[in-house]
């Protein structure tokens, strides 16, 4: 039998946030979506995680019409998000009955394949998450269990097969290996999908890595020899650096070897010659950075995923402090290993990347304490892969001090943010889909709102004027 590797497009999600922090507006590609519908992608990634909050928050876009948009344009492709278990979104967890609801208007307005992670693999995390899914599936919902890759102490291979085989026993359609840094060498990829295949028998393995390092090539074919089913992937002009493989290139190589893929070769190239002089509108911009489109082996100590690395640069620039990006750099691993060694994927890369920058910035680690950081040493994101600093533990939680469990009771699903959330937004609310912007988002969204009420009125008045 033929085999065969299929390929997940993440130009419309990851790709662009590895590289310009999810500042790529629905308007830049809306009219090749129904090119890429053509393609033969096992799924185009274009939803979920840092989209949401970039679209109210900088774009002036509603995340829930952009979905829809994608949806009515690509009616034949599966349509893919990264959801964040507990905390969906956003930054905090929230009460199972939010879960559950945000779960259900995802797939009500277009999405198919859920990815559901933990930030610190705490699977009580993603518990919530993956029955919704199940309870809202269609016909083509997929509930894709995600694993966040990382290399620690405590991070092996036989943990991650324990791990597998737990996601398994939970219901999972799919298994994904989120390498965010792309730090997971060849030697490793082999050892690790080997030894979950052995685990797990013929369940699909998908493996989502990134070129940070510079080895995600090798890292991707050594997968696939080893039996990786699905890879993820960016269009070529918004591959690399921080971003995934390239789609086309690795289309070619699998071909030579016979691997079927199911792409059609010449709509992936109408793709990238689509979004060329987009990625060059934003270089000449200077939203795109050097930096983000540059191999640095440094990440292989930094552990720093491709999102990560471009809000710190944007960040440091909105500071004025450039100059400090290579101490903020050096910063992380004694940050993460204060912590216990989370991996850094949203929101623990953020917070982490952050409390480095503060720690360089003030001249005194932890004079500044962040509330993430604070809410994490109290057990509000769940149980750390290794002990935390003790030293730090104290200073945050009070001479012993002990965390809580993170998860919201199920006593607590009463409703009551959503009534809360529609009375905060009276007449600004116009669905169920608003009223979950505000609960996950609530500044960004009430402006947004105004803001569309506001344009909405400025074009009636035109209207009757020009009338």
């Amino acid at each position: 039998m033929k085999k065969k590797v299929q390929f997940t497009e993440t130009v419309l999600r990851d790709a662009n946030q590895s590289l310009m922090a999810t500042r790529l507006p629905y308007s830049d590609y809306a009219d090749i979506l129904s090119t890429m519908d053509k393609a033969g992608y096992y799924s185009v990634e274009c939803w979920g995680g840092a989209t949401f909050d970039s679209c109210l928050r900088y774009l002036g876009e509603d995340p829930w019409e952009r979905l829809r948009n994608i949806r009515k344009n690509m009616p034949n492709t599966r349509l893919q998000m990264l959801l964040r278990g507990q905390n969906l979104l956003g930054y905090k967890h929230y009460h199972d009955d939010v879960v559950e609801k945000f779960v259900e208007l995802s797939i009500k307005n277009g999405i198919d394949v859920i990815r559901i992670f933990d930030a610190l693999n705490d699977f009580r995390n993603i518990t919530t998450a993956l029955e919704a899914t199940k309870k809202y599936a269609k016909k083509n919902t997929v509930a894709s269990g995600c694993i966040s890759y990382t290399q620690s102490p405590v991070h092996t291979v036989s943990k991650y097969v324990e791990m597998c085989k737990e996601l398994k026993n939970m219901g999972f359609d799919t298994i994904c290996l989120k390498d965010m840094a792309g730090t997971m060498s060849p030697n490793e990829a082999e050892g690790l999908i080997k030894g979950i295949k052995d685990a797990i028998g013929n369940m699909p393995i998908i493996l989502h890595t990134h070129c940070t390092t510079g080895m995600a090539y090798m890292t991707l074919m050594k997968a696939i020899d080893s039996g990786v089913d699905v890879i993820d992937t960016a269009t070529s002009c918004f591959s690399n650096g921080t971003s995934q493989a390239a789609t086309e290139t690795m289309f070619y190589a699998l071909q030579q070897y016979g691997i079927e893929t199911g792409l059609n070769e010449d709509v992936i190239n109408k793709v990238n010659d689509y979004f060329k002089p987009i990625k060059q509108k934003y270089i000449d911009s200077g939203l795109i950075n050097p930096k983000s489109m540059a191999t640095d082996s440094q990440a292989l100590v930094y552990k720093v995923p491709g999102g990560m690395l471009s809000n710190m640069i944007a960040n440091l620039k909105d500071l004025n402090a450039m100059d400090k990006f290579d101490a903020a750099l050096a910063e992380i691993p004694s940050v993460r290993a204060d912590l216990g060694y989370p991996p850094l994927v949203t929101p623990l890369s953020q917070m982490v990347g952050n409390q480095a920058v503060t720690n360089v910035l003030m001249g005194e680690r932890y004079k500044q304490i962040s509330k993430e950081i604070k809410n994490y040493f109290k057990g509000e994101y769940g149980i750390a892969p290794a002990p935390v600093s003790k030293e730090l533990e104290t200073k945050i939680l009070g001479e012993g001090g002990k965390p809580t469990d993170c998860r919201i009771e199920d006593s607590k699903r009463t409703g009551e943010e959503f009534k809360a959330a529609k009375e905060a937004l009276g007449e600004l609310c116009r669905s169920e889909e608003d009223v979950m912007s505000y609960i996950c988002f609530p500044d960004q969204a009430e402006k947004f709102f105004k803001d569309r009420l506001a344009k909405e009125e400025n074009m009636a008045t035109y209207t009757i004027t020009e009338a």
